[in-house]
């Protein structure tokens, strides 16, 4: 499948692609020094430098070679997070530094698929599967005690902190259709942020705290599937009205994670060609 790794700009509210390759690559992070981008493709992580004629290049992640599309880089840019089941058989976190080495387990349970790094660098938000149960969870971020902030009763995905690391904003299905919804850190003030006919996955808040950004599928669309039409929406930070900044044939793989340029004037997200 023919990937698009484009770049959209809220000056010009124009995107522009940066890379495009006929193997299916997904899920583009930022990195904090707004240089390169990171993203995943056959099992690999990739690093692209948005620098004039930049190719990608394979970061060595050791014997983990089957990461999937939750991956992320540390506030401080010296850490890779990836969501690997190689040595597992389901996927696990682990971190490694960003320029490559050996990948340090960070969940002992799995599956647990990465989401989101807290902003002051200690603490991860991931899902998580624990018998049978749908859940996000958060721990340090070497791993140890696992905390469940929210669960039960449907589907939970996309855990993504507030600049500030007072919210979690996350996707669930818990009264019916998929929406977007937000919790504190701790557990508590659970509130819904969006009620509307679309099926809202991933959302990210902003580096500047202003807005949040998610994926829209259409009406009764299961799962989150690729290659389907969709939106990617921006919505105020406390709520409010979303509207529409792309139209494109996407979804798995777009914007899985956090995908805002550091200064909050882009977004990286990867379009897929019609077939």
């Amino acid at each position: 499948m023919k990937s698009f790794l484009e770049i959209y700009d809220f000056g010009t509210q124009a995107s522009r692609m940066v890379w495009q390759t006929p193997d299916h690559v997904e899920a583009p992070n930022w990195a904090p020094d707004g240089s390169f981008l990171v993203f995943n493709g056959s099992g690999l992580i990739y690093r692209l430098d948005l620098s004039e004629g930049a190719q990608p290049q394979c970061i060595d992640t050791g014997f983990a070679t089957g990461c999937n599309n939750d991956h992320g880089i540390s506030p401080d840019g010296s850490l890779l997070v990836i969501s690997d089941k190689t040595e597992t058989g389901k996927s696990c976190i682990y971190t490694l530094p960003i320029e490559g080495g050996t990948p340090q387990r960070v969940t002992e349970e799995v599956p647990s698929w990465w989401h989101g790094w807290s902003p002051d660098g200690m603490n991860h938000a991931y899902t998580a599967v624990r018998d049978g149960t749908f859940m996000i969870c958060t721990c340090a971020v070497d791993g140890g005690d696992e905390i469940q902030v929210v669960g039960g009763g449907g589907h939970y995905d996309g855990p993504d902190y507030t600049p500030d690391g007072k919210w979690i904003w996350f996707n669930s299905d818990r009264e019916g259709g998929m929406q977007l919804w937000r919790v504190r850190p701790d557990g508590s003030d659970l509130q819904k942020m969006t009620d509307d006919e679309r099926v809202n996955w991933f959302p990210h808040p902003s580096p500047d705290g202003k807005h949040v950004l998610y994926l829209a599928y259409e009406e009764g669309t299961e799962g989150h599937p690729a290659d389907r039409e969709v939106e990617l929406r921006l919505m105020p930070a406390e709520g409010g009205a979303p509207r529409t900044l792309i139209s494109l044939f996407g979804g798995q793989g777009t914007i899985n994670v956090p995908c805002w340029s550091p200064d909050s004037g882009s977004i990286a997200y990867v379009r897929y060609a019609r077939t």
